[in-house]
């Protein structure tokens, strides 16, 4: 073994060696130096990392069809992404199907529930052709991996919300609507628990399923048709398929512009059934590239119950201080065995929770970062109807957000991350969040400064939203909000989405997303919280209150997550930590 790496293993683990190494490059680079390595032991003689717990749990670029980088090629050879498989683009497809149902029905809630059937309608909640009045339908006023694998979630996720689409068309048949509110309440209310209940199944466990479709989670070297030799870098791959799911997740955001047309000239029962349909190219499309999916099988409550049980132990023997930097250590069986205390996991488990919970600790950054992300609640809408139109277009403000990542994502792919990759310089994950949250905040001040002039030139001043008057400025300024907002979000969401799948093991890797989703309705909870001030005079305060918090956020996030960038990419591919006062076993040499 080369003595760089050799430095670099802690002074507690056995290394032994296979007579007859596989790998094409003998090198002394991680990878492969890990190739030729059968086991590594730790003090206790239980594996802590075999042939089949290497990066991912699954080490297909072990294969002979693959030639690990020398340190000298990932020194020197461009880093390239790997394309993505047709089962995987087809998962995009089943995405972008599901978020083009729920945009399309979410988009109906507030005007079904709020406002009841107009009067001089077609009785299908549509309101009198030539008028301006406001399709409604209920006038009630309300505001509105473990047991069954990844793969299995998905697909009872998309029943469950297939039958919600179906009630919900129901529903909002004109027979039943025009009965009143007790027969069509009920369906609606209904549709809509299973539908969160269906995405809440479906959501956390559809990224990492199309990350998995990829044949590599380690490096190797390729060479292009043009001679070129390059490394097919899994960062580079899980970052550019990310931004490509992102984008599928937006398109599908505009497919609420034909359920409120159809909402306002024919009736909510079109609107669900535009809904229903879309959806249910779902089991259409999963149905097709069933036998192609990689499926990962799932892993029963053992990891889960260990991952708990150190948490737990740590937590305990530091007496709860859970801020201390050496916090993991205290869960070491070999910290915990000096004082008596004998358990059955290994340093390498402790190493894995360690890092998961490092990818959670980001996460809990997001709910001020989502308060910038659009402003909180209707702050945003308040100010744009304090403006003038001019006959801009609504449909096109409204969906401004996901047709500005539609354009940014293709930018980003194809022309920005490549010219900086040829330079060495394409950012690490907590570089693209830090850049993420940097424009959120801007986009906020952005609002702040908009609002100010709002006040400044609406002819009520300081009390503009119940002016009868607007202020004499476009609303065309919402777009550098609007704009930096969707900007921000192909830095900051679509990294975290790649830094759940990458820092969790391979049997939590839904649930770390599903605790980063969990940040977003934490965010639209704190917005509720903050709804009773939106209102005059403080509307500037509701734009800049969370700029300078998230200006103040995003240098303790920098400070305290920067290290992450120069650190291996997968969690998993570094299965050890060093453990003072423990001694080097004997080798086994080839």
């Amino acid at each position: 073994m080369p003595a760089k790496l050799e430095s670099k293993i802690p002074k507690y683990i056995t290394i032994t060696r296979l007579r007859n190494p596989s790998t094409k490059h003998q090198s002394n680079c991680f990878y492969s130096s890990m190739s030729n390595i059968e086991r590594i032991t730790d003090t206790s003689g239980a594996v802590a990392l075999g042939p089949s717990q290497t990066s991912q749990e699954s080490q297909e670029s072990y294969d002979d069809e693959f030639t690990l980088p020398t340190k000298e090629e990932n020194d020197t050879l461009r880093k390239v992404a790997d394309n993505l498989p047709f089962v995987g683009f087809s998962l995009c497809l089943v995405e972008f199907a599901e978020r083009a149902s729920y945009y399309g029905a979410q988009t109906l809630f507030s005007n079904f529930v709020q406002f009841p059937l107009p009067k001089g309608g077609n009785g299908a909640g549509s309101p009198p052709r030539g008028t301006q009045g406001t399709a409604g339908a209920l006038g009630m006023g309300l505001q509105a991996n473990t047991y069954i694998g990844r793969y299995k979630a998905i697909v009872i996720g998309v029943f469950i919300c297939g039958v919600a689409h179906i009630i919900q068309v129901i529903g909002a048949i004109p027979s039943v609507l025009q009965k009143g509110k007790s027969n069509a309440a009920p369906p609606f209310v209904i549709g809509l628990l299973l539908l969160a209940f269906g995405a809440g199944l479906f959501k956390p466990n559809i990224s990492p399923t199309v990350l998995d479709q990829h044949k590599s989670q380690t490096p190797y070297v390729k060479t292009l048709k043009s001679g070129e030799n390059v490394i097919v870098d899994p960062e580079t791959t899980n970052n550019r398929t990310m931004l490509l799911f992102y984008m599928f997740v937006n398109i599908g955001a505009f497919y609420m512009l034909a359920t409120t047309y159809a909402e306002k000239y024919v009736g909510y029962w079109l609107s669900f059934l535009l809904s229903g349909i879309i959806y249910f190219l779902l089991p259409i499309l999963l149905f097709a590239v069933y036998k192609k999916t990689k499926k990962h099988p799932p892993s029963g409550n053992k990891d889960l119950a260990e991952a708990f049980k150190i948490g737990w132990t740590a937590l305990v023997q530091n007496r709860f201080q859970f801020w201390r930097n050496d916090f993991w250590d205290a869960a070491k069986p070999a910290n915990l065995r000096s004082k008596g205390i004998e358990v059955n996991w290994t340093d390498t488990a402790v190493f894995k929770v360690a890092k998961t919970m490092e990818a959670c600790d980001i996460f809990w950054f997001y709910p001020i970062y989502n308060l910038n992300d659009g402003g909180i609640g209707s702050v945003s809408t308040n100010q744009g109807a304090s403006m003038i139109t001019n006959g801009a277009p609504n449909d096109v403000l409204n969906n401004f957000n996901p047709l500005t990542i539609m354009v940014v994502i293709p930018i980003l792919t194809f022309v920005i991350y490549p010219f900086l990759e040829r330079r060495r310089l394409k950012p690490g994950p907590i570089t693209r969040m830090t850049i993420g949250f940097s424009i959120a905040t801007l986009a906020g001040i952005v609002g702040a400064l908009v609002q100010w002039k709002v006040y400044q030139l609406s002819p009520c001043g300081t009390h503009s939203s119940t002016c009868d008057s607007v202020a004499d400025i476009s609303i065309w300024w919402q777009v550098p909000n609007t704009a930096l907002s969707a900007i921000s979000e192909c830095f900051a969401n679509v990294t975290a989405y790649e830094v759940a799948y990458a820092r969790a093991p391979a049997s939590m890797k839904g649930l770390v997303v599903a605790i980063f989703l969990f940040m977003t309705a934490l965010s639209s909870a704190l917005g509720e919280i903050l709804i009773p001030a939106i209102k005059d005079p403080w509307l500037i305060w509701i734009w800049a209150a969370p700029a300078v918090a998230l200006a103040v956020q995003t240098v303790i996030f920098w400070i305290r997550f920067r290290h992450m960038n120069s650190e291996n990419y997968f969690a998993e591919d570094v299965v050890y930590s060093p453990v003072e006062e423990q001694q080097v076993l004997p080798k086994t040499e080839a």
